[in-house]
C-alpha cells in the first residue's frame, strides 16, 4: 500500500505556524509613537500652502561648483527703497512697515538632513565670513538631544523625530559659529515677530525654525538618555528669513524666496518654540 505523507507534514507545518502566532505579544513600542507622529505630521504636511516664489531666474554654476538659486534681482530701486528704510531705522528707533533683504543669495544642502549647516553657511557668506559645509558638520556635536548636538546621520531620511536621525537646534548651531567663526552669533527660543522685524530692518537676516517648507506640524516631547525633555517635530526643518511687509513674511529655502503670510509663518514657527539664530549685537 501506498502512504501518502504529504498530509501529515501539511498539518505539522500548520501546528507550528499557529504556535508561533500565538507567542506574538502585541505592544505600543516607542517605535510605533513616533510612525503615529510622522504620519499625522506627513498629514498635515499635505495640507500646504501655495507660496508664490519670487522672481526665479535660471541656475547659475559658480566656480566652487555649488549650483546656487538666484532667485531675487537687485535693482536700483530696491536699493534706494533700502536705504530710505534704514534710514528710519537708525534716526527714529522705530520699525519700518516693510523692509527686504536683497543682497543675500543660497544654495541647496547638500547633506540630506543637513539644512541647519546650509542655511549657517549661507548666513555667515552674507556677513562675509566664509564657512564649509563639510567642516562645519563635522564640528556639530553629536547628541540624541537636538538641543545639545545633532541627532542621527546627516544622510538619514527626512521626517523622523528622535532618537532617529533627525537634526539639530539653535544653541549648537550658534555655539560653532561663535567657537570657530567667531561669529556673534545667538541661538534662542522665545524670539517674537517684532524682534525679527527688528532685525531684517537692522539689515540682518535670522535663521529660523519651522515645519517643512512653512507648513503645520505636531510638537512632540523627546526625554533624552540623561532624561532632559525637548520639544522636537517631524520635518523640522530651517530657513532663512529676508523681509517682510505688513502682511507677509519673506524667507529663503534652499536658494529659492517666498512670501508667507505672517499669521501662517507664526504657525509654523511656533511649532519648534519660536527658535532663531540671530547675531547679537
Amino acid at each position: 500500500m501506498r502512504i501518502i505523507k504529504w498530509p501529515i507534514a501539511y498539518v505539522c507545518m500548520l501546528l507550528f505556524f499557529v504556535a508561533c502566532s500565538d507567542t506574538n505579544v502585541h505592544h505600543v513600542s516607542e517605535e510605533d509613537v513616533v510612525e503615529t507622529l510622522v504620519a499625522q505630521t506627513m498629514e498635515a504636511y499635505q495640507v500646504q500652502l501655495e507660496l508664490p516664489v519670487v522672481n526665479q531666474p535660471e541656475k547659475q554654476d559658480f566656480e566652487e561648483g555649488l549650483a546656487v538659486e538666484v532667485t531675487q534681482q537687485v535693482s536700483a530701486a530696491a536699493d534706494e527703497q533700502n536705504l530710505a528704510d534704514f534710514g528710519v531705522n537708525e534716526g527714529g528707533g522705530s520699525i519700518p512697515e516693510s523692509y527686504y533683504i536683497w543682497d543675500i543669495w543660497g544654495h541647496r544642502q547638500y547633506f540630506g538632513i543637513g539644512c541647519e549647516t546650509s542655511a549657517a553657511v549661507d548666513w555667515a557668506d552674507y556677513f562675509g565670513v566664509t564657512v564649509s559645509e563639510f567642516n562645519f558638520q563635522l564640528r556639530l556635536p553629536i547628541s540624541d538631544n537636538p538641543d545639545l548636538g545633532f541627532v542621527g546621520s546627516v544622510n538619514g531620511p527626512w521626517g523622523q523625530v528622535p532618537p532617529y536621525a533627525y537634526g539639530v537646534h539653535a544653541a549648537p548651531i550658534a555655539a560653532v559659529l561663535q567657537e570657530y567663526y567667531r561669529m556673534q552669533a545667538a541661538g534662542v527660543k522665545g524670539f517674537t515677530i517684532e524682534q525679527i522685524k527688528q532685525e531684517i530692518a537692522s539689515g540682518q537676516p535670522v535663521i529660523a525654525w519651522v515645519i517643512g517648507n512653512c507648513v503645520g506640524g505636531i510638537p512632540y516631547e523627546y526625554i533624552d538618555k540623561e532624561g532632559n525633555a525637548v520639544t522636537v517635530a517631524a520635518y523640522e526643518h530651517v530657513v532663512i528669513l529676508t523681509g517682510y511687509d505688513q502682511e507677509t513674511i519673506r524667507y529663503m529655502n534652499n536658494g529659492k524666496f517666498y512670501d508667507i503670510p505672517v499669521e501662517n509663518f507664526k504657525n509654523t514657527w511656533s511649532v519648534l518654540g519660536n527658535m532663531v539664530v540671530f547675531l547679537s549685537d
